[in-house]
């Protein structure tokens, strides 16, 4: 299969018309027709219904949209780590949620620069889904999430502990900043504390949250590596009889002999793990 029938699919779904598509792409609406040709033919079932107001998918379209999606993505994947870089045997692709970046992620660079300097390395910064989704479909080898998502074929594993903790500014607590850490933390916190569910601020970044309450005063519950300075110092203050919720860091990837070069990696993550700097 032509990888550009793939590409020509996806942008019909996206914007509703077969000359929609031939624009975005800058081809001709006869291109676009042969290859979605083309590719119904390869598959045996009609991806499109055409009519005056564009293109909408059949079922079958709605069900190769995955598909397509993973291809497009897999030749970017090979693209982006083909060829390797001179001097190195293989490439290794690692990702990590925004709020785990530092000392965590950075850490485990440091690690592997050392331990694998044979190895070349890509890393990565992105939203939990998405790291999800890149891991199945095997666009990256490891990933570290605090919420990780079970299915089949991939291992999960815990890297470290981690709680979060109700503090408050030092002399101002109020208002209470509701920091959205996902969707386990939302359903335990609005059981535990209905009273704090529906706040006039909600922030979804730990980091901007934090700084928010130290520059303008308030509370929120936050990670408790990232604090304890704070706590420490005096800036912040640890509210007393509010509940603890437990927030630990995964690792998760494809489940697979672990050769080598694997075991490296994940060695060098469980060590960045035990460091004792001040998290952001």
């Amino acid at each position: 299969m032509d990888i550009n029938q793939a590409r020509t699919f996806l942008e019909i779904i996206r914007l509703g018309s077969f000359g929609a598509a031939a624009e975005a792409l800058n081809v001709t609406q006869t291109t676009v027709t042969a290859r979605v040709h083309n590719l119904e033919n390869q598959l045996g079932c009609r991806l499109f219904i055409r009519n005056r107001s564009g293109a909408t998918a059949t079922l079958d379209g709605e069900k190769f949209i995955e598909h397509a999606v993973a291809m497009v993505q897999a030749w970017e994947g090979a693209k982006r780590n083909l060829p390797l870089p001179t001097g190195t045997e293989t490439i290794f692709n690692i990702a990590g949620e925004i709020s785990l970046w530092s000392p965590l992620m950075l850490q485990w660079l440091n690690n592997l620069s050392q331990d694998i300097s044979e190895t070349a390395i890509n890393a990565e910064i992105g939203e939990r889904t998405s790291l999800h989704q890149k891991l199945q479909q095997g666009l990256l080898d490891v990933i570290v999430v605090h919420q990780p998502e079970y299915g089949p074929g991939i291992q999960v594993e815990q890297v470290l502990e981690e709680k979060l903790i109700y503090v408050s500014a030092k002399n101002q607590a109020q208002p209470y900043i509701y920091v959205d850490w996902g969707e386990y933390f939302r359903k335990q916190h609005d059981i535990a504390l209905p009273h704090l569910a529906r706040p006039k601020l909600t922030i979804n970044l730990g980091q901007l949250a934090l700084q928010h309450i130290l520059e303008n005063g308030g509370s929120g519950y936050f990670r408790t590596r990232v604090v304890q300075k704070y706590l420490h110092s005096g800036d912040l203050i640890k509210v007393d009889n509010y509940p603890e919720f437990t927030f630990p860091v995964y690792m998760m990837h494809k489940k697979q002999t672990k050769n080598a070069l694997f075991q490296k990696v994940l060695n060098a993550l469980f060590k960045a793990g035990k460091i004792s700097e001040p998290w952001l």
